[in-house]
């Protein structure tokens, strides 16, 4: 005779402990699908044209999941915004640090630019739709007047700040107004190139292409290393 199967005590609490790691693993594949469809939709409509209701339509979900896993709609945007900054901040800073420690007091102003603007563009080349669907929402947030500026704080400016400290090596003669002066030209220039709006194409009549990235990376180094040039030179900087 077969002993009967035990059968769980009421009276006593269900055990608790790690979800199942295909639950986890489900779970992980829908924050995924919801940042990735947010990515998608405020690229092209911004913050103030998306809504969490379209969110979740895009994703295949409901919407009370969204807000579950990720609470009120600006959290959902710096959900998706520091995904993928943290990867173009850690591969910028490596690039740059490792190019000082090559180069030493022989670094270029060309050399250094490059380290640090050839990331972001190689992700938007290489990296698939969700990286250029996360270009067009740097470029979106560098240009809004509400929270753009903090935003971006947030996320890149330690790679920048790090940045502008090897500057001052290649370019001892420089004010630190200039220099930030010319990395905010830049900025505008890097997040308007990255965006890939096709001005480019109409303006030239298709002689040049917003799409070629490659070509972009080149000109914007040389472009930028001649601006710094220009604007930190004590005799051609303005006074």
């Amino acid at each position: 005779m077969t002993a009967p199967k035990a059968t769980a005590d009421p009276s006593k609490p269900a055990r608790r402990g790690r979800p199942p790691k295909t639950q986890a693993r489900a779970a992980g594949e829908t924050r995924d699908s919801i940042l990735d469809a947010a990515e998608d939709l405020f690229s092209k409509h911004g913050f103030y044209g998306v809504t969490i209701r379209e969110v979740a339509r895009e994703a295949g979900v409901d919407t009370a999941l969204v807000h579950y896993y990720f609470g009120a709609k600006r959290d959902l945007f710096d959900a998706v915004f520091v995904r993928r900054a943290q990867v173009w901040n850690d591969e910028r800073m490596d690039a740059i640090n490792r190019y000082a420690e090559a180069h030493g007091e022989a670094m270029t102003l060309e050399g250094l630019l490059e380290a640090f603007l050839r990331p972001p563009f190689e992700w938007s080349l290489k990296g698939g739709p969700g990286w250029k669907h996360y270009s067009a929402l740097v470029a979106q947030t560098n240009a809004n007047p509400t929270f753009g500026g903090e935003t971006m704080a947030r996320y890149f400016d330690p790679a920048i700040l790090r940045l502008i400290q090897l500057l001052k090596r290649v370019l001892p003669q420089a004010r630190e107004t200039d220099l930030y002066w010319a990395w905010h030209n830049l900025s505008g220039a890097l997040t308007l190139t990255l965006g890939e709006t096709g001005r480019l194409d109409r303006l030239s009549g298709g002689l040049c292409r917003s799409g070629d990235l490659e070509s972009a990376c080149a000109y914007m180094v040389r472009f930028s290393a001649a601006g710094f040039r220009a604007v930190c030179d004590p005799e051609t900087r303005p006074q």
